[in-house]
């Protein structure tokens, strides 16, 4: 972690990450990037769906092989690299063939490391990818298929892992970072290891302004607004919310309101929910 001398009060608690001990390259390579266009959390008929959003600074999207379906071909890794749309970092890959790829890059690969996809069983190292048949119970993976030949899907974020807890029939019974245990099939690949830069969680924002370098514009509290635009809005004064339960500006329920549907198809595959 990176702490800032306390010059302001912006920044006597804000933290960071010090990406020089991790990153060994600044700029992607150009081939693998493309720009997204910024919408501002607006729909195609140019409505706000999603508050909160717009402005940051300019960004390139870095396109990830999550299939990374080149199997049998080692690849070394180039360089680990800063990817301003996830919370993780990415490797730069180059295989035999010459191609190059981006791909989540997992706690503890480094620069020169080689890591390699297979259907058949090979190495248990870090990074490598493999069906989740083949890894032991009790191993920790990233990067989940939830259907075959689909890429990964889950454990993506920075520190994540999913824990493989028991193998019955052609299912893979896994264990997620809520707690929630599901089967997915054991032909799914998954990857070896856990994601990398796990620190992300604790690092402190610190000044609204680098929210807004982050793509985060304001929010106002609905205690603050008039009672026609929140059902916390109006009285003298500060008042308590007057609510049995917590409701959002749309008078639906928050905080412990169940949002999935009751009759989802995949809820034959969960085993456990999460607490």
């Amino acid at each position: 972690m990176r702490f800032y001398r306390p010059t302001s009060p912006a920044v006597r608690q804000m933290t960071g990450i010090e990406y020089r001990k991790f990153i060994t390259e600044k700029k992607p390579v150009k081939a693998l990037t493309i720009k997204l266009k910024s919408r501002g959390g607006r729909n195609s008929k140019g409505r706000i769906t999603v508050r909160h959003q717009g402005g940051g600074a300019k960004r390139s999207y870095r396109m990830i092989d999550f299939k990374q379906s080149s199997f049998g071909e080692p690849a070394k890794v180039e360089a680990i690299e800063y990817d301003p749309y996830r919370t993780a970092f990415i490797a730069r890959v180059v295989y035999m063939s010459g191609a190059r790829n981006y791909v989540i890059a997992p706690q503890g690969l480094n620069v020169g490391d080689t890591i390699t996809a297979s259907n058949t069983v090979i190495d248990l190292k870090t990074g490598n990818r493999l069906p989740l048949r083949d890894f032991p119970l009790g191993s920790f993976v990233y990067n989940v298929e939830l259907k075959p030949g689909q890429g990964g899907k889950l454990a993506r974020s920075a520190g994540t892992s999913i824990k493989v807890m028991a193998k019955e029939g052609n299912f893979i019974s896994l264990q997620m970072p809520s707690g929630e245990v599901r089967k997915v099939l054991d032909m799914c690949l998954a990857s070896l290891g856990s994601v990398s830069n796990p620190e992300k969680k604790m690092v402190v924002i610190g000044k609204a302004g680098r929210a807004r370098h982050m793509g985060t514009r304001p929010t106002v509290r609905g205690s603050a607004m008039n009672p026609v635009d929140h059902p916390y809005g109006g009285g003298e004064g500060r008042q308590m919310r007057g609510l049995k339960r917590p409701k959002n500006a749309w008078g639906k329920g928050t905080r412990g309101v169940k949002t999935r549907r009751r009759k989802a198809r995949s809820n034959v595959f969960i085993i456990q929910r999460r607490k």
